[in-house]
């Protein structure tokens, strides 16, 4: 009995809480309001910092076509369009920063649907993307375009293209949009039938991670975009 009541008094010295500060509670991350987000937004775009960041990447790109350039038969690029080689940043302004598709697009008050502001050739050049495929001429890389507008704005696509200062070798819409899952869905087998066509794509550039995923090119380089994912 004296042996029953002393074990039971070691289980109990070993079950009481023991003196000290308690483990720390982890705290859930605080969620930046809309208002903070679109405040963050414009400051990281109109500091310069965006700019300076969207350099940084051409540059290394330019680089590294510059070292395989005369080293493959038939060297290739292959950019992206949009916040990749023309900016939306207007539209995308009008909007709050919010990705509105579709609709009318209103440049004095907004709201200014995407597609409509496609339709009308305004983005501008981004310049050091510009900068990337003037340097692909002077070196004999072909360029192509892929991007996943709508196939039916490929006249208003190639018109600002043009306006903006760019040449190319091809410019690849789909002509199934919305049919696809993903934009790798589209992209990958456009590079794949580039390749096939006896190019060497050194690298493919985009502002999404879709840009780059799937394969048929040497290197990918990713652009910041703090506005909107596409999968």
């Amino acid at each position: 009995m004296r042996m029953l009541a002393a074990a039971l008094a070691l289980l109990a010295v070993a079950c009481a809480p023991t003196a000290g500060p308690r483990p720390a509670r982890e705290s859930t991350p605080a969620v930046a309001t809309l208002y903070d987000a679109q405040r963050q937004i414009t400051e990281y775009i109109d500091s310069g910092r965006y700019e300076a960041d969207v350099a940084r990447v051409v540059d290394g790109a330019i680089v590294w076509m510059e070292e395989r350039a005369d080293q493959v038969t038939r060297p290739a690029i292959v950019l992206d369009i949009d916040e990749t080689s023309l900016s939306n940043w207007r539209a995308y302004r009008l909007n709050g920063w919010a990705r509105i598709l579709n609709g009318p697009c209103d440049l004095e008050r907004g709201p200014c649907g995407i597609r409509a502001w496609q339709a009308m050739h305004l983005a501008t050049a981004i310049v050091p993307t510009r900068r990337l495929v003037a340097r692909a001429r002077e070196l004999g890389v072909a360029v192509f375009f892929i991007t996943g507008r709508p196939g039916d704005l490929q006249d208003e696509t190639e018109a600002n293209l043009r306006e903006q200062g760019y040449t190319w070798d091809g410019v690849i819409l789909p002509t199934n949009y919305g049919q696809t899952k993903s934009a790798v869905d589209f992209k990958a087998p456009a590079r794949q039938r580039i390749v096939e066509q006896g190019y060497a794509i050194l690298l493919t550039i985009g502002d999404q991670e879709s840009d780059l995923a799937g394969g048929y090119a040497e290197r990918g380089f990713k652009l910041p975009n703090p506005v909107y994912f596409l999968p």
